[in-house]
Formats: C-alpha cells, structure tokens, sequence
C-alpha cells in the first residue's frame, strides 16, 4: 500500500491506576506502573463498579493505535467480567492494546489473547447458567402456583417502570460498546469528511451488520452522549468538490480492509454502483491506484 509521508507518532504506554475512596492510596499502583516503563499514568478516584468515569472514558478516546493501556490488576480497570471485555473492546477498536501485570492478559500477544478469550469464554457460560437457573426458578414458580414478574410492574408503579427502562438501557449501551471494533474504526477514518451514506456503504460491505444512516447516527449519538466517542464525528459533511468524495470513498474503503487489492477495491466499488471519475460504471485498477495517490497527498491512508 502507498506510503504516508507523515511521521507516525510513537507508540505509548498508558498507566490507570483507580482507587474507591479518598482514604486509598494510589502510590502503590502508581511505583508498578511506573516500574513496567508507563510513559504517562492516570488516576482516578470511582468504584470499579462505575461505567461512568470521566478520566477512563477520556483515556479511550484519546488513546491511538499501536498504544497500550496498563493496570497493575484487572480489578482496577472493571469489576465484572462483561465490562472489562466492553472496555477492552473498545481499546482493540482504537488499535491499540491492554495489559495487565498480576495477570496473564496482554492483548498484543497471542498467549495473552487466549487468556482474554478464556476469560470470554467464562462470561458467555455465566449468562448461560444464570439464563437456566432463571427459567427452573420460574417453572417451579408456576408449578406452585406463583404469578413472576415484577410487583411493581403489575401495579402500575411508575418508579418500577423508571428502573426497567434503565436496566434495559444501560443494557442496549454494553451491548453497542462490546460491538464497537467490528465498525467504529470505519467511521472514525470516514467521519466527518465524508456523508453518511458513503459510512454505511462501506460497511454494508465489508460486515455483516445491515446498517441504515438513521440508525448509525442515532447510535454514534447516543456513544457521544455517553461521553465514549468525541462530539467531532457528528459534524455536518463539508461540501465535496470535483472527485475529492471517490478519494474520500476509496480511502476509507483501503484503511477498512488494508488487504485488499487494487482489483478487488474496483469490484467493490462496482458492486455499490459508484460510477468512475468519468462517469463509466466499470471500474479499472489504474482508476483506484489514481485516486489512491491523490488519497496518499491528503494524508487519508497508510
């Protein structure tokens, strides 16, 4: 692929120390982190069992590829094993990586991989027991005669129905955060210079998620809201003169999937009925190699 001309910064490594209380000391945390060769560490004072920390939620927006963030244990970074995953999603979004020194994670390894998909593994069977002593619960339930469901619920309380609905919600956003690596690099190279319509397009390509604008925005908004992805990826397109939108196009296509070659970026390119700089529809690899070069001058691919 073309050659950036621009220097790549350095890759990082990021220390998070986090402690519950004020009365906690994080220099302990702070000596190993430092220790492990951490050019920058970050404190913070929240229960692990909070998913709304301003000093984490700004470190895994800022962190960049090739990064790695460090803790000295897993606790320290999430309390349960389903968010420590959606926050590691999250970093492998970015292209960078996790580690932890008092365990065998270590995410820009293969061994430490493993132990990350055990870990996955674990989580995925917790849900299934949980998922099978609910519904014994329940059958026993019925079988003496019980009414399930929620009390409050039925009576038509309104506080209940407040709680639900943040249960559900709060559900509906891990399970947006535990999917962001499989699109969010995609908008994130696309965003805001291109529309959304060309964002959705490539990624109807290249994934199996069936994505519409509405529903793409409305879930990078509500990421923003949260505070998870930074405000600029909801700016307005700016105008896009002459071919500069098929340079756009063709370089978020490449950074989407870096191993494809010339002739496969002009099939894709046919099969979204994009026509060619001079308007012909069958798309040739000396066409994509032009507009990768004008690409490579903006800066938009590596």
């Amino acid at each position: 692929m073309l050659e950036n001309s621009r220097s790549t910064p350095l890759p990082r490594l990021i220390g998070y120390a986090r402690i519950s209380t004020e009365a906690q000391d994080t220099d302990p945390q702070l000596d190993e982190l430092r220790a492990a060769g951490c050019d920058m560490v970050l404190e913070e004072c929240a229960s692990g069992d909070d998913r709304n920390r301003p000093v984490l939620a700004k470190l895994l927006r800022d962190i960049r590829r090739g990064d790695t963030l460090v803790v000295v244990r897993l606790d320290r970074l999430a309390r349960s094993v389903n968010h420590l995953l959606s926050v590691i999603g999250q970093i492998e979004a970015n292209g960078a990586h996790f580690r932890s020194l008092r365990d065998p994670i270590d995410t820009s390894t293969p061994q430490g991989m493993f132990s990350l998909q055990v870990l996955g593994a674990v989580a995925q069977l917790e849900r299934a027991l949980i998922s099978e002593r609910t519904k014994a619960g329940l059958d026993a339930a019925r079988s003496r005669g019980r009414i399930g469901g929620n009390p409050g619920l039925r009576a038509g309380d309104p506080e209940a129905f407040r709680k639900v609905r943040a249960r559900r919600d709060a559900a509906r956003l891990e399970n947006l955060v535990a999917q962001l690596d499989s699109w969010l690099p995609t908008v994130r190279r696309m965003r805001p210079g291109q529309p959304w319509g060309d964002v959705v397009r490539v990624l109807n390509q290249n994934g199996t998620e069936n994505w519409t604008v509405e529903r793409l925005r409305r879930t990078v908004q509500r990421l923003v809201s949260e505070g998870i992805l930074e405000a600029g990826l909801l700016e307005r397109a700016k105008p896009q003169q002459g071919d500069d939108r098929l340079v756009r196009l063709v370089a978020g296509i490449t950074a989407a999937a870096p191993e494809r070659t010339l002739q496969q970026i002009a099939a894709q390119l046919e099969a979204m009925n994009e026509r060619t700089p001079r308007g012909g529809t069958r798309w040739h690899p000396s066409s994509v190699r032009h507009l990768l070069g004008k690409a490579e001058k903006l800066g938009l691919v590596s």
